[in-house]
């Protein structure tokens, strides 16, 4: 029996193909630098902002962006991957993302550490993440293997993003903030070299008709409705003009998508994404999770370094907690699976990460001893872990095939726009003076958004079940 080669023919009977199983050691590993550099930079607050002489403000714009950019071009990264294929944009990604790490560790100024953490990481990002998904959904043809992957890929998804506070207080306190990005690199390296073993089982279409009005109109829509919330507390005027305009933008980029519809044309996204009630609200649940995760670790990081006057690595130790509840409840997300609904895990987690957020603001006030922050925030990191791979298992399993790369860019999008709102949200409450009143309301606006969350997800139908 033959097997598809990846440049579309038949190989050879005699020729092996790598394993599913072997593959998803780079497509893991991609997912968790990429979450790692959205977090570890919140523990390299203070030491960059001194060695660059600019401002904490300034460190969470590059913060922000990068998630911003990330959200912005992951739905044009998705359908770049079906014209180019996916192990090229994949690669391709991988070696943007690389050199914007170097860049940023070579920065002289904010501008260039912009340059490189924000803007190419954040392209490397947006072309690299696609493909892990994609990739995986068509090398996993089993529905319980997928599930498996799919669980591998998002528990490294919030390892990194809960670890990555912790890896970098540890290099920077042992070397510099620099050799944070020079990590970021070799793994990069690493992830090339593995990802020789992935296979493409489709070809490329180079007549995928590229939506690049819906590409410009979708992305600058996101991008104005951030730096809205961003200038909030600079200029309430410039907030609402560019709230304004980015939800015209976003509203223009519907119409765009329904036009192009009508017409027969391939749009960016196709409308019947947003018909299906389970996986809108499973869309929410994902936005609010990412959001929660990332706007948690830019306040207490902060807090722990610019008030109470803590060091990359003891900012990163305290984070521990977050990485072990979220990796206890990520090596069970399989268990729980069969024993309970998705809708069941989704609500829990939820509680969990509200009531992990209560315990932060009960001792905001009643102590300075950072290590009191542990049991809030292991509770968080248990929350999220819990909900993260039921939330993609209820989006992803609304769809048929033939939209898989569609609600996976969709999907991934969504999940780091939440992680820029986060960041936004947060900074823009906690820059300003970050002080125990501005820190517990922020830490009170992000726990009410969290409810929302918990709405969301008891909306959810009781038939969505995990892989049996």
């Amino acid at each position: 029996m033959t097997v598809p080669s990846s440049d579309g023919g038949a190989a050879a009977p005699h020729e092996p193909r790598p394993w599913p199983r072997q593959v998803l050691a780079p497509l893991a590993l991609a997912q968790f630098v990429c979450s790692f550099a959205g977090s570890n930079m919140t523990v390299m607050i203070q030491d960059i902002s001194e060695d660059l002489d600019t401002t904490v403000q300034g460190v969470q714009t590059a913060i922000t962006v990068f998630l911003l950019v990330m959200a912005a071009l992951m739905i044009p990264g998705g359908i770049l991957t079906e014209r180019y294929g996916r192990k090229r944009c994949l690669v391709v990604g991988l070696a943007i993302y690389g050199v914007g790490a170097l860049l940023s560790a070579a920065a002289p100024g904010l501008g260039v550490l912009i340059l490189g953490n924000s803007i190419l990481e954040g392209i490397g990002t947006a072309l690299l993440i696609p493909p892990v998904y994609i990739l995986t959904t068509l090398l996993f043809t089993e529905v319980t293997d997928r599930a498996r992957a799919f669980g591998a890929i998002m528990a490294m998804a919030g390892i990194g993003a809960a670890a990555g506070p912790l890896i970098g207080g540890l290099i920077t306190s042992a070397i510099s903030w620099r050799a944070a990005f020079v990590f970021q690199a070799l793994v990069v390296v690493v992830i090339i070299v593995l990802a020789r073993r992935v296979h493409d089982p489709l070809p490329p279409d180079p007549e995928c008709d590229f939506d690049t009005w819906g590409a410009v109109l979708s992305a600058s829509g996101l991008v104005l409705v951030v730096m809205g919330i961003l200038a909030a507390d600079d200029n309430v005027w410039l907030m609402l003009a560019l709230l304004l305009t980015g939800a015209v933008l976003l509203f223009a980029f519907f119409r765009w998508v329904r036009a192009r519809e009508r017409k027969g044309r391939q749009p960016l996204l196709p409308t019947a994404l947003f018909r299906n009630r389970t996986s809108n609200l499973g869309l929410i649940t994902q936005h609010i999770q990412w959001l929660t995760l990332m706007g948690i670790s830019f306040v207490v990081a902060t807090y722990l370094q610019v008030v109470q006057g803590y060091s990359a690595i003891g900012t990163g130790v305290v984070f521990t907690a977050s990485t072990l509840g979220l990796l206890l409840s990520s090596l069970g997300a399989e268990r729980f699976a069969k024993r309970r609904e998705q809708r069941t895990l989704v609500m829990a987690g939820f509680i969990t990460t509200v009531c992990g957020i209560g315990v932060l603001i009960a001792l905001a006030q009643s102590t300075t001893n950072a290590w009191m922050y542990v049991p809030g925030l292991f509770l968080i990191g248990l929350g999220v872990g819990l909900m993260l791979t039921p939330s993609v298992n209820i989006v992803q399993s609304s769809f048929p095939e033939d939209l898989q790369g569609e609600i996976s860019g969709l999907s991934r999008s969504i999940s780091n726009l939440g992680s820029s709102v986060g960041t936004a949200v947060a900074g823009t409450i906690l820059v300003a003076d970050p002080a125990v009143g501005p820190y517990m309301a922020a830490l009170v606006v992000i726990a009410v958004i969290g409810l929302g969350g918990l709405v969301a997800a008891a909306k959810l139908p009781r038939t969505v079940h995990g892989p049996s």
